[in-house]
């Protein structure tokens, strides 16, 4: 068993850095706080290695939709992070609907470098246009 003190706090600049990254449209800078072997599972998604994670977010935001993160909460437990949100989904096609599902993600962060995140898993949804 392992017992961790977490801490409410507000999002640090990495975390806000990667949605904006995402938000933006850009993929850049942001994804530099993944080590570049960590994993992403994501829903059904099974992503391995910083690269692979950019370019698979990046493919299924060009799946037609402009994506806005909000942070609801963050949580600092020192190896692990939580964070909870909503997305707001605008498709391009203005004929259907804008959703804005809940999101809850687990940042693992890296034990040689904790500024990294070593694994991502985290859930959105459900998400239907």
């Amino acid at each position: 068993m392992t017992t961790l003190t977490i801490t409410k706090t507000a999002a640090p600049e990495w975390l806000l850095a990667f949605w904006k990254e995402i938000d933006d449209k850009t993929f850049g800078k942001g994804f530099d706080c993944f080590a570049e072997d960590a994993t992403c599972r994501l829903g059904v998604a099974e992503w391995n290695g910083r690269e692979e994670i950019r370019e698979s977010l990046r493919a299924f935001i060009d799946t037609g939709f402009t994506a806005h993160h909000d942070v609801t909460e963050y949580w600092d437990g020192g190896s692990i992070k939580i964070f909870r949100g909503i997305v707001t989904m605008k498709p391009d096609d203005s004929s259907k609907s804008i959703v804005k599902p809940v999101m809850t993600h687990f940042f693992y962060m890296d034990e040689k470098d904790p500024s990294q995140v070593r694994s991502w898993i985290g859930s959105v949804g459900p998400v239907q246009f």
